[in-house]
């Protein structure tokens, strides 16, 4: 089948992106309100942009009636923010989230979540998470012609549960290292996507790189 993106409308666009570039990683963001609350959400249009310096992005739209959601106002440059990668066991807390509430209030009323402090970093992380990436935004984008707007954040410090990481010894050029080996079966990392749709890991293969 041959799809003509000109021939059909941005919400049938979307629900053909979404079903096809799939899986995708989710971005479970909590930032600070300025009334000193903390408000949660998961975004899927996200990936890794650089490692020097170390940035990913994502993709925040607005709220029907386009006010913008939560995450993108609480967000200006330099902004903390905090970037959970969630298991495939919170997929429900996770997609609760997902609900639009009322800029005051808190997801936490509506989703089955606990905080703890994120070593030296002034915001807390969820509890439970695998994996939480300390960051600061460097960058906000305007999508001309679109209501999106894309976030760049640096990352400043990562969390990963000690049940996922392993420090080995690789060997080149007669030199010796230590690299840190994240398991990703045990992060068990969720995923989106199409609809209502989430996956979860299969079992990782290796492919040997070309030298």
């Amino acid at each position: 089948m041959l799809i003509d993106f000109s021939e059909y409308s941005s919400s049938q666009r979307y629900h053909i992106m979404t079903q096809t570039i799939i899986p995708r990683p989710i971005a479970w963001v909590l930032t600070q309100h300025e009334q000193g609350h903390y408000n949660i959400a998961p975004f899927s249009y996200f990936t890794a942009v650089s490692s020097d310096p170390a940035l990913i992005a994502f993709s925040v739209g607005n709220k029907d009636g386009d006010a913008p959601k939560d995450t993108k106002a609480n967000l200006v440059e330099g902004s903390l923010l905090v970037v959970h990668i969630p298991n495939v066991e919170q997929a429900q807390s996770v997609t609760d989230t997902a609900k639009t509430l009322p800029a005051e209030q808190s997801e936490l009323d509506v989703a089955e979540i606990e905080l703890v402090d994120f070593e030296d970093f002034a915001l807390p992380r969820i509890d439970k998470a695998p994996v939480a990436l300390a960051c600061r935004v460097h960058q906000k984008i305007q999508i001309k012609g679109a209501p999106q707007t894309l976030i760049m954040a640096e990352i400043v410090k990562v969390y990963v549960d000690d049940a996922a990481c392993n420090v080995t010894e690789v060997s080149r050029g007669g030199e010796t290292k230590e690299r840190l080996e994240i398991d990703a079966q045990v992060i068990n990392p969720l995923a989106r996507l199409g609809a209502a749709n989430y996956a979860g890991l299969t079992a990782p293969f290796k492919i040997k790189r070309p030298d």
